[in-house]
């Protein structure tokens, strides 16, 4: 069986190159520091970070490629019989500091996994973008789902909706019974797409990875410098206290990361700097908070399909 390990370590590589020179231009100040860390099981990762920006209050763009023995839970959770591993990926976190600017996530992966004579036995990609504002801007979502929407259409017309729906039901604090945000797109575990090959599947999600730029830089342009106030900060910190819940109670990135002993600082990269918890916050009636709310309790087609 032939994976596509070397070609998607060179994919992530570019994609974060070119991702954190175009956010470098748009926050006009701050540069990313860049550490190379090693995992003592094998393997290791580039983390690039941007903290107190100009723009951006905290962003990371982190590469990784790790391979060794996955641990029994892994196994189970992945239901899997094999645990020689090999995993690589590209993940991003942006949290703005305007208020009215959204965070956005982005990962995108390959994954195989050998016998004991070194052969791929499976092999599979996953990833995907979603976006989480703080104020809901319409016109915004739109966008973010029209581009992704058009990368998908190139491939397939059934993969937008189908991947659209898997986002929703991923990213949602069932404990809150509310979305973490207004959504994009998500799939995990893919190795063939309806009845298309495996090389369609590698050049699908490596075209997704270009498009990240074309989602999101549009909408940070144009919300980065509006005007805001106390009351608006202090609802983005509460709403990032949700981010915060969602990524330590069901990601599965993070319990991946957690399980396989990677690198704490890059798995936790995607907090947030500043965040507030408060007893039952309800927001005013009829309030541009109360707007964002009710939409993350209601699935919405931002979009025709």
């Amino acid at each position: 069986m032939q994976g596509f390990k070397n070609e998607f370590i060179k994919i992530i590589l570019a994609a974060q190159t070119e991702i954190c020179a175009a956010l470098e231009a748009v926050d006009a100040g701050k540069k990313f520091s860049l550490e190379n860390w090693h995992r003592p099981e094998g393997g290791g990762g580039i983390t690039r970070i941007i903290e107190g920006g100009n723009v951006f209050e905290k962003a990371g763009v982190n590469t990784s490629q790790v391979h060794g023995v996955l641990p029994q839970s892994m196994m189970d959770y992945l239901g899997i019989t094999n645990n020689i591993f090999f995993a690589v990926g590209i993940s991003l976190v942006l949290h703005p500091k305007n208020p009215f600017a959204p965070t956005v996530h982005a990962n995108y992966r390959y994954f195989e996994l050998y016998n004991d004579a070194q052969e791929i036995t499976h092999f599979w990609f996953g990833g995907g973008s979603d976006l989480t504002p703080y104020y809901l801007f319409e016109e915004d979502a739109i966008h973010f789902h029209e581009t992704l929407k058009n990368a998908c259409d190139k491939y397939d017309a059934a993969f937008y909706p189908t991947f659209k729906q898997q986002c929703d039901a991923y990213f949602f604090n069932q404990h809150r019974s509310e979305a973490r945000g207004i959504g994009g797109i998500f799939f995990d575990r893919i190795n063939t797409i309806t009845a298309q090959n495996t090389s369609f599947c590698f050049d699908f999600v490596r075209h997704l990875a270009g498009t990240f730029l074309n989602s999101y830089l549009p909408i940070i342009n144009k919300r980065k410098e509006m005007p805001y106030n106390t009351e608006n900060k202090n609802w983005q910190e509460i709403r990032r206290g949700r981010y915060v819940e969602f990524n330590l109670l069901h990601d599965k990135g993070t319990l991946f990361g957690l399980k396989t002993n990677g690198r704490i600082e890059s798995i936790f990269m995607s907090l947030p700097p500043t965040v507030q918890w408060h007893y039952d916050v309800k927001p005013e009636p009829n309030s541009a908070e109360e707007k964002l709310l009710n939409a993350l309790k209601t699935k919405r087609e931002w979009i025709k399909t």
